[in-house]
């Protein structure tokens, strides 16, 4: 988390291999965001699985609404910078 603002809501784990890959693209282009780890955070787990309708990780919720479930690296790279926020 690397800005005051968080302008994505991450949910993960640290196990989650594809977590930790989408957290290291968030902070190499220094996009804020707010992590929710499912194992640590009481009903993270519940409410990534209401917004995604899935049971994977990492879930990424966007300030406009959109929903990435276990993004690929462009994938974030372009939606970060399509919102402004890279």
């Amino acid at each position: 988390m690397t800005q005051a603002q968080p302008s994505i809501e991450f949910y993960g784990a640290s196990w989650c291999g594809d977590c930790r890959r989408a957290k290291s693209v968030l902070d190499k282009l220094g996009v804020a965001y707010a992590y929710h780890d499912l194992e640590q955070e009481e009903g993270a787990a519940d409410q990534a699985v209401a917004i995604s309708g899935q049971q994977h990780i990492p879930v990424l919720q966007f300030t406009d609404g959109t929903v990435f479930v276990e993004p690929t690296n462009s994938q974030l790279e372009t939606k970060v910078k399509e919102l402004g926020l890279a």
